[in-house]
């Protein structure tokens, strides 16, 4: 049974979803502060953890970095869960490095069908266990990555999606096609999710981040750039 740990200080938003996640199956863990949320994820270590932004104790961007800082909690899945519902703060939490954003009010139907989409890209991808690409490496297995031979950190999403370009080598992928492979649905309001994510991981695989091509009307390509 997978464990899945919510951090919201609203308790009958917090029993809300906590109902619907039993109900279809998960383990479910609760706290109500960000302090208790944080020492709660470093002992339990979840499969997922439904994080609010605004917190007491401490806020919902300091627990999620402290999180990503500690090697037991870096890789695990984070929706942010929150009544911000401006673009930039939208843009804010996926730039930080959350899987997924979600704004209040919402449709517990909906975070279920999110969560379900994040646990099952987060397992072991099948086929081959190590997969090399030009100067990128993937292991399969652990989920891990390396960059001209060294590891490089990527999140479970980032890493899904660098290894679904890589594995279409030289073609352009729709981006619609990645929305609804790598987060599980597509549409217009979720587009900047993907640009954000790909302004990310050109980034990180620096010095190869023009390997990454935007093919304008369609979405993305990876391709060695012409010398």
């Amino acid at each position: 049974m997978q464990r899945i740990l919510i951090v919201e200080d609203e308790q009958d938003i917090a029993d809300l979803i906590g109902f619907n996640l039993k109900r279809a199956g998960y383990e479910v863990m609760a706290a109500y502060d960000g302090i208790e949320g944080s020492n709660i994820a470093l002992k339990e270590r979840p499969d997922l953890i439904v994080l609010d932004l605004m917190l007491p104790g401490r806020d919902g961007y300091a627990v999620f970095r402290e999180l990503r800082r500690d090697s037991r909690t870096v890789d695990i899945p984070v929706i942010m869960l929150t009544a911000r519902a401006q673009t930039e703060d939208r843009i804010q939490g996926l730039e930080a490095g959350a899987d997924d954003y979600l704004t209040k009010p919402f449709s517990p139907k909906e975070l279920l069908l999110r969560i379900q989409a994040i646990l099952k890209r987060s397992e072991a991808p099948p086929g081959m266990v190590d997969f090399t690409c030009g100067p990128f490496r993937f292991d399969k297995n652990a989920l891990k990555f390396y960059l001209d031979g060294e590891p490089a950190e990527l999140t479970n999403t980032e890493f899904k999606l660098m290894l679904f370009l890589c594995e279409r080598f030289g073609k352009a992928q729709d981006r619609n096609e990645l929305l609804r492979t790598i987060w599980g649905y597509s549409d217009a309001a979720h587009s900047r999710t993907l640009d954000t994510h790909m302004k990310r991981l050109r980034q990180k695989i620096t010095p190869h981040g023009a390997w990454i091509e935007t093919v304008r009307g369609v979405g993305y390509r990876l391709a060695k750039p012409q010398e």
